[in-house]
């Protein structure tokens, strides 16, 4: 059997390694969330509307990052001053760029690019999380299982400030006090884009906290999702409804094949050499082939659809994400297929999945700076 890569397990002890929380700690994640809720406010000082101008769509999730990456560089506490100067000029490009566009709803290419800048700026926290080290496969794979527990936390916090949120719109609304429109307007917004910076913060003191619920969420929900797709595409035979006439379809059918394909990755980077089983293996072969079937009818559904209807912003960005997503899937799925039944390493894996990552970031800079000027 292959050995694991000596530079993911060094990523992993250095994952697991937890630092006391000092005063120093508290006063940097306070003020960088507090300039992020500044930030996301400037419509309620400066007086415009934030929907109307889609200040959110267009800004939210840059905020949101600026504050995740820059937590991530205070850690750090001596990053490359060269690499500093150039992330400050991608978010300030970002920011002019995104901003000069028109605010019409209506018009898809400003929509996608709304859509895929935060996908862009988490590549760019990928880079900065690996130290700007963009050619190490290794720690690419630790980012990758960083975010599994990011994801795990994260979803964590938003439930638990959504059940506080409705408690407290409750206890008021019960003393005729409605409180809803600014919880909404204020604490929503002011959560979304520090929530990340807070995951971060609590990860880096505390990165053993979701070390034991990754691995059994990977393995309770990959066996659940992979049944369900099963008898979905079954009943989908027999319901009379497919992607090809049926928009809405198509787009939930979309929709579909990216939860599964993130729950794929999630599991395999949650899996290791330490702790393989043969029928975790089988499930995510099974889940990848079953994956596959779906991108296909998906693709042949938008190939059919530009031929019919034309070619749009919306149905060119879908198409590329499905190609990027087949292309992943088909090495994913060779890999499995290799550990399953040739006992391969589950680390190569891993490291296909590091190795794709590049893919994903250029298609998103072509969306976000490309289709604007394509699409007019």
């Amino acid at each position: 059997m292959e050995n694991l890569n000596p530079e993911v397990k060094k990523t992993d002890d250095e994952r697991n390694l937890s630092s006391p929380v000092t005063l120093k700690d508290l006063v940097n994640i306070m003020v960088i969330c507090l300039i992020a809720v500044a930030l996301v406010l400037i419509p309620k000082y400066a007086g415009f509307d934030p929907y109307g101008s889609m200040f959110y769509a267009k800004n939210a999730g840059l905020i949101a990052f600026a504050a995740l990456i820059a937590y991530n560089l205070r850690v750090r506490k001596n990053p490359d001053k060269k690499w500093l100067i150039v992330l400050i000029g991608i978010f300030v490009l970002s920011a002019l760029f995104i901003n000069l566009l028109p605010a019409d709803s209506k018009d898809q290419s400003v929509v996608l690019v709304c859509i895929h800048l935060p996908l862009l700026l988490w590549c760019i926290y990928g880079i900065a999380y690996t130290g700007f080290d963009v050619r190490d496969n290794g720690k690419r794979v630790s980012f990758i299982r960083h975010n599994g527990d990011m994801a795990i936390l994260g979803a964590l916090i938003v439930l638990s400030g959504m059940l506080i949120a409705g408690l407290s719109i409750g206890l008021f609304s019960a003393i005729d006090i409605e409180i809803q429109k600014f919880v909404m307007d204020y604490v929503a917004i002011c959560g979304i884009v520090a929530a990340p910076a807070i995951t971060e913060f609590i990860l880096h003191h505390y990165p053993r906290l979701t070390e034991k619920i990754a691995p059994i969420i990977a393995s309770l929900f990959s066996p659940i999702v992979l049944i369900t797709l099963i008898i979905y595409l079954i009943a989908v035979i027999f319901s009379g409804k497919d992607p090809y006439t049926d928009r809405d379809f198509l787009i939930l059918f979309n929709l579909m094949l990216l939860v599964v394909m993130a729950l794929i990755v999630f599991s395999v980077s949650e899996s290791s050499e330490g702790r393989r089983r043969k029928v975790s293996e089988v499930v995510l072969l099974a889940l990848s082939a079953v994956t596959l079937v779906v991108d296909v009818v998906a693709l042949s559904a938008i190939f059919y659809r530009l031929s019919e209807y034309g070619i749009t912003p919306n149905r060119i960005a879908v198409l590329g994400s499905n190609l990027l997503i087949l292309g992943n899937l088909i090495l994913i799925t060779v890999d499995l297929f290799r550990v399953t039944f040739r006992n391969a390493s589950f680390e190569r894996v891993n490291v296909t999945t590091a190795r794709y990552l590049p893919v994903y970031m250029i298609w998103t800079i072509i969306v976000v700076f490309g289709f604007p000027l394509i699409f007019g």
